[in-house]
């Protein structure tokens, strides 16, 4: 499950997607989040299908190197599912003991469960087609506006890019400790749930170790190289739109203009 984390991977690939503004990308997700929480019915989810089937098929990120990133959140969507298929109040279909399971929270269990799924799918689509150092550029020029209410919006972008940066290291970090801690005789796999999170302490003490050498060697090197924000700094590629970037916000605004009428006729 551990090489299966695909949040903040970048996958290269010669696509449509990858070349865009990452500050279109970043205004078409959170479109697409928005209209994601407003549908409720059966046809606005048909409508986010064929817009997240879309773009992934124009990303040319394989489906199934996307997938397998959902299998680190099953627990979050069994929890959620559960949560509101126990805990929805309405029309009684089931009864064991004294839990009763509804209509209404079967109904949003589903729904629930596929909005997470998509959302995961969505942003990882994001991820994977910008590269880190896009992706900081790019909410830095969105949101420069908010330098003038004192928003450091550099050091804001910094640390998200270090934090997709250090995903993928610690990942396989947790890989390599892991092997090395079953070569010696360590098991993570059989017992109960508490002699399984006991089992992980070998895994987590040194894995923490090794975050914080990693921490202290990059403010070492940001230091030595005089880093200090984002004041007086320029960059070696400043970001242009280009046309596909222009009729991208086209498509984005028309997406955000049937999700309101859908929202308001249905």
């Amino acid at each position: 499950m551990i090489r299966d984390i695909t949040i903040g991977q970048y996958y290269p690939a010669d696509s449509v997607i990858h070349k865009l503004d990452p500050r279109v990308k970043l205004f078409g997700v959170v479109i697409y989040v928005i209209s994601l929480f407003t549908f409720r019915g059966i046809w606005g989810f048909l409508l986010v299908t064929l817009a997240l089937a879309a773009m992934i098929k124009i990303s040319k990120v394989p489906f199934r190197f996307m997938v397998k990133g959902l299998k680190a959140i099953v627990i979050i969507l069994i929890i959620t599912a559960m949560f509101n298929l126990f805990l929805t109040p309405g029309e009684t279909l089931v009864t064991i003991w004294k839990i009763k399971i509804t209509k209404e929270g079967l109904k949003s269990a589903v729904f629930m469960a596929i909005r997470l799924i998509y959302l995961i799918l969505g942003t990882s689509t994001l991820t994977l087609t910008t590269t880190p150092n896009q992706l900081t550029d790019g909410m830095e020029k969105a949101f420069r506006p908010l330098n003038h209410i004192h928003v450091p919006v550099h050091e804001v972008a910094m640390m998200i890019s270090i934090a997709l940066r250090f995903i993928p290291i610690l990942v396989e970090e947790t890989d390599k400790i892991m092997k090395a801690q079953i070569a010696r005789g360590a098991d993570f796999e059989s017992g109960n749930l508490i002699k399984k999170a006991k089992a992980m302490v070998p895994l987590l003490v040194p894995l923490f170790i090794s975050a914080f050498r990693r921490a202290n060697d990059l403010a070492l090197a940001m230091e030595a190289r005089c880093y200090n924000g984002g004041a007086g700094r320029t960059k070696m590629k400043p970001l242009k739109y280009q046309k596909a970037d222009h009729i991208s916000y086209l498509v984005i605004l028309g997406y955000l203009v049937i999700v309101i009428l859908m929202r308001v006729l249905l």
